[in-house]
């Protein structure tokens, strides 16, 4: 089903939440219909992204006690947030779910995407070490199997899908004879950039300018295009839909930032240039970062 990778997400979401606060079970249906309205508004059947939560839940000692087994050397509040909570959805689907609704091999699979996306840059890695002992342990159930999901969307044309428009920004302002960058802090953990949809009668540039303004509160004189990025996402209507992402230069006056009100960003900030390789950040936004470092300083 096209909605099961954007509940999954929503899940992780709702658990790394749940997971930050000290896991009190009183906050998890608060926090899941909070991330339902953010980022699942389309979403028909919300009881997938339930039913998971709560698996999660009531199978947490025994998921996390197979954890340590399956990687001793890294006990489970080493780990990081994200990834034990990926690994505690891979393993509730792996052992407890309907084989019939998700095979082994899928589980695993959008668990290791899952760490692409929101994991650190071993994470993915990590993630697919700890299911695959796991799947071994249990006899490989369903190794032979083909998706009947993977092989449609292999039978799909990318080209055929339909695109949504998105604009970033590195913002940075010039203040008492330093550079200064402005960015965004989600509940992920990471520091990432300010960055929205662009509507159809927009240009790239108008859309940036517009969602910097409205995500952070600044008005940005773009500068110069750094790059694009074009990615596969699953809409909860559309379906598979391609996302195109612009970024720019963008300067700013130095001014207080005023963060847009969102489940998914929880704080925005001005660093000094010297600082940013101190920040968690995620890995395709750097060498946009070296770019606009290159052009600032020139």
């Amino acid at each position: 089903m096209a909605n099961r990778h954007l509940s999954r997400s929503i899940v992780l979401q709702t658990l790394f939440e749940w997971d930050f606060n000290g896991g009190k079970d009183t906050l998890v249906g608060e926090i899941i219909d909070r991330n339902i309205k953010e980022f699942g508004p389309g979403l028909d059947d919300t009881t997938f992204i339930t039913n998971l939560t709560e698996t999660v839940l009531k199978k947490q000692t025994v998921i996390d006690n197979i954890i340590e087994k399956a990687a001793p050397d890294w006990p489970i509040e080493k780990t990081s947030i994200v990834d034990r909570n990926i690994l505690r959805i891979g393993l509730a689907e792996l052992l407890f779910g309907d084989r019939t609704q998700v095979p082994p091999k899928v589980a695993i699979n959008e668990a290791i995407e899952l760490a692409k996306t929101f994991g650190g840059e071993n994470s993915s890695k990590f993630v697919n070490g700890v299911l695959g002992a796991v799947y071994k342990e249990i006899g490989e159930p369903g190794k032979d199997d083909i998706s009947k999901k993977k092989k449609k969307e292999a039978e799909l044309d990318p080209a055929t899908f339909p695109i949504e428009k998105k604009g970033g920004a590195i913002v940075y302002a010039r203040h008492n004879g330093k550079i200064f960058f402005a960015l965004v802090h989600d509940v992920f953990g990471y520091w990432t950039l300010a960055k929205g949809g662009i509507a159809n009668d927009q240009t790239e540039e108008a859309g940036t300018i517009f969602k910097v303004k409205e995500e952070i509160g600044v008005t940005i004189t773009i500068q110069e295009k750094l790059g694009e990025n074009e990615y596969v996402a699953s809409h909860p209507t559309q379906g598979k839909i391609r996302k195109q992402v612009s970024y720019f230069l963008g300067e700013a006056p130095f001014q207080s930032l005023k963060l847009k009100e969102s489940g998914g960003l929880d704080d925005a900030k001005w660093f000094p240039m010297e600082e940013l390789g101190d920040l968690k950040m995620y890995d395709d936004i750097l060498p946009l970062f070296a770019k606009a470092i290159k052009i600032i300083t020139k």
